[in-house]
């Protein structure tokens, strides 16, 4: 690499829109390649823009938090930002600062999403419906998932590996034009700013196909599934300590949160948690073994290895905030844990 090469830094941050963020993104163009967050410098922005601040006094900060190498990009490189006010304390908008410090907490996020064209879901008719669920979750052909979805999807994959980001596996869901990725992370911050830019990711890879990303949980009403973010997570405990008592005590806690992790979990969860289309209800809460239609699935293994391992939250929803998320989970787990 020449002595004068330049480096792109796409600072990368969430506005303050309601009820979840979006996503926002500006080029920093800098004489020195980073080796770490700590070579990276702060930024500014215009929050009167973002819905974060006044214009009559709009500076907002942008605090560096994770790097990323992007191979979109010649000497290309993202950057997941924290937004901060002038003081330096963190924005109200910044639900990262609000997540609790554990580097023991695993995290496996399963993110769905619809992907649309002209304001329908790709592959549906510009009138009407396709054929009735069924042949499209793990499909494969041309007339359950098109081309340009298989395309996408694996151009995906690619860029989020190169990224660094531990992106476990893809497939098509059970609705038309219905895909989900999953990342895992070892510690409560990191699966946040993993999750955020395998979206950002996404969407702007979706661009290049003239495609949009939908993260609403249910875009398409009636009888087809909506998008959820199921939350698959263990603490050091669970893995290696675990039992009957504790996990029912577990269980205590988050049926007496059940409200708070709702709140947290994603906006109109209500069109989706119906009881229906493997879900729970969302005034309900209850567990079972092996059960899709539980508010948490307990896998057969958690059981037969003396109720260690993980378990699986399937209420939260695809266009939950994960800083939200995390936050709220192991605020719970914290309780029962001490």
């Amino acid at each position: 690499m020449s002595s004068n090469s330049k480096f792109k830094l796409e600072y990368v941050w969430l506005d303050g829109y309601l009820p979840e963020p979006n996503l926002r993104s500006k080029t920093k163009i800098v004489d020195k390649e980073p080796g770490s967050v700590a070579d990276l410098a702060m930024w500014g922005f215009d929050g009167s823009s973002t819905q974060q601040a006044e214009g009559k006094s709009s500076d907002c900060l942008l605090k560096p938090v994770a790097l990323y190498p992007d191979t979109t990009r010649k000497n290309g490189y993202l950057v997941m930002c924290e937004v901060l006010l002038p003081d330096g304390t963190p924005h109200p908008s910044n639900f990262r600062a609000t997540v609790g410090e554990s580097e023991d907490l695993w995290i496996g996020l399963e993110q769905e999403y619809f992907i649309y064209e002209n304001g329908r879901p790709l592959g549906f008719p510009a009138d009407g419906y396709p054929a009735p669920q069924g042949p499209y979750y793990t499909a494969v052909g041309y007339k359950n998932v098109g081309d340009v979805a298989r395309q996408l999807v694996e151009e995906h994959i690619d860029i989020t590996l190169d990224a660094g980001i531990n992106l476990e596996g893809i497939n098509a869901e059970v609705a038309k034009g219905q895909w989900e990725f999953q990342i895992f992370a070892a510690g409560s911050k990191k699966i946040g700013d993993d999750m955020w830019m395998a979206r950002y990711l996404l969407m702007r890879l979706a661009e290049s196909y003239g495609l949009d990303i939908e993260w609403h949980c249910k875009p398409i009403r009636g009888d087809w599934n909506g998008s959820g973010m199921h939350c698959n997570f263990s603490t050091k405990y669970m893995r290696e300590v675990g039992g009957e008592a504790y996990f029912h005590k577990l269980m205590g806690a988050f049926e007496k949160y059940c409200n708070e992790h709702i709140a947290a979990y994603g906006p109109d969860n209500h069109l989706r948690l119906t009881g229906l289309h493997e879900t729970q209800s969302i005034d309900k809460f209850n567990w079972g073994v092996a059960n899709r239609g539980a508010s948490v699935r307990v896998p057969h293994s958690f059981v037969n290895n003396n109720y260690k391992g993980y378990v699986e939250d399937r209420r939260p929803n695809s266009q939950a905030d994960p800083y939200k998320i995390v936050s709220r989970v192991l605020k719970t787990i914290k309780e029962v844990e001490g």
